[in-house]
């Protein structure tokens, strides 16, 4: 039977945080230009890639076989929805349920790209969750290089290169937006958002490019991977 003074010190011992070799905050836009048609077509497409083998080849490949994810949307500042909270992918099932949760819950993120807002939020996701992560990343998606409201792009994005966060990018063309996307979208991303140790764009041109430039994004971001060049398209 422990003493009264041991039982204390055990009872106040914080417990461990898990260790994975990553932590990803996936961001995906879900601002004034994006219908409930595209945030569908973005989380499916999630859904498809964090299920694909390659991707769990890649989870495997880490040095504890297991990564740490969320999938957050994004729009005006301060409307930031956690879609599905911090989950530990270790292997297919725990991929599936990943995916399963996704779909189904109601868009919650309404309102003018806020980007500066949506990056320290992927940062206060990360600093304050119970993982440890070699790695840290904010994977942002987006249809649009503007930011309406909320902190600057420029002194969010250096806050979070500051915290040791890398910051890759995934510019979306729209479905069926409600404006027209930037047609030098993948320049704009690097000049203005991606940031950190190996950080990168990934383009997807067309609808039927999207769920592959997803997979390979996180298979990249996954090994710890730069790709030949900074932008590198889906094919």
């Amino acid at each position: 039977m422990l003493r009264p003074l041991a039982l204390a010190l055990t009872l106040a011992t914080p417990a461990l945080a898990e260790d994975v070799e990553l932590e990803l905050v996936l961001l995906a836009d879900a601002s004034g230009s994006i219908d409930m048609a595209e945030i569908r077509f973005q989380r499916q497409g999630y859904a498809e890639a964090i299920t694909d083998p390659a991707v769990l080849a890649a989870i495997a490949n880490t040095a504890y076989g297991k990564i740490a994810v969320t999938y957050v949307e994004w729009a005006s500042a301060g409307e930031e929805d956690v879609v599905v909270p911090w989950t530990i992918i270790a292997g297919p099932e725990d991929a599936a349920g990943f995916a399963a949760a996704l779909i189904p819950p109601p868009r919650m993120a309404f309102g003018r790209n806020a980007i500066g807002s949506a990056l320290l939020k992927g940062k206060e996701l990360i600093e304050t969750n119970d993982i440890e992560g070699w790695r840290k990343v904010i994977d942002f998606s987006g249809d649009s290089a503007n930011n309406w409201n909320g902190p600057s792009i420029a002194d969010a994005r250096a806050q979070v290169l500051a915290a040791g966060i890398t910051i890759n990018g995934l510019p979306i063309l729209c479905r069926v937006c409600n404006g027209p996307a930037q047609s030098n979208l993948d320049q704009l991303y690097r000049e203005r958002i991606i940031g950190g140790l190996g950080a990168f764009v990934v383009t997807a041109e067309s609808d039927a490019q999207f769920a592959e430039a997803v997979k390979r994004k996180l298979i990249l971001e996954i090994s710890g991977l730069t790709p030949e060049t900074e932008i590198a398209r889906a094919d």
